[in-house]
C-alpha cells in the first residue's frame, strides 16, 4: 500500500481558490487511481473528484464540477486540489485516497488514504 500524506488546507473567504497537495511515499504511484474525498461535521463522508493513473481521466461530483480540478505529477508522486470559487459549503476535512482502479465514488473501494487537511471557507 502507497503512504499518502494531504497539505494546503487553510482559512479562506467564500471565492478565494486554495491548492491542496497529497504527497505518496511506499508504493509505485503511478500504478493508482487517485481521488479526493471530503467530510464535513456531522456530515458523511462526501466523494470529490477522481483522476486516473495517467491523468488523462478526471471524474467529478456535481457539487464541485466546474470549481475544482484535479490534476497529478507522476515525477514528484503528487496529486493535487485545484478549488477555485470556494463555498462555505465546502468547508470540510479533504482526504487523498488511492486505488488501483479508476472511477469508483465508494469510500470503501480505496486501499490507502491520509490523514486529512482542513478547509474552512467563511462567508
Amino acid at each position: 500500500q502507497v503512504q499518502l500524506v494531504e497539505s494546503g488546507g487553510g482559512l479562506v473567504q467564500a471565492g478565494d481558490s486554495l491548492r491542496l497537495s497529497c504527497a505518496a511515499s511506499g508504493g509505485s504511484f503511478s500504478s493508482y487511481a487517485m481521488a479526493w474525498f471530503r467530510q464535513a461535521p456531522r456530515k458523511e463522508r462526501e466523494f470529490v473528484g477522481t483522476i486516473n493513473w495517467s491523468g488523462r481521466r478526471t471524474y467529478y461530483a456535481d457539487s464541485v464540477k466546474g470549481r475544482f480540478t484535479i490534476s497529478r505529477d507522476n515525477a514528484k508522486n503528487t496529486v493535487y486540489l485545484q478549488m477555485d470559487s470556494l463555498k462555505p459549503e465546502d468547508t470540510a476535512v479533504y482526504y487523498c485516497a488511492a486505488d488501483l482502479s479508476f472511477g469508483s465514488t465508494y469510500g470503501g473501494d480505496y486501499d490507502s488514504w491520509g490523514q486529512g487537511t482542513q478547509v474552512a471557507v467563511s462567508s
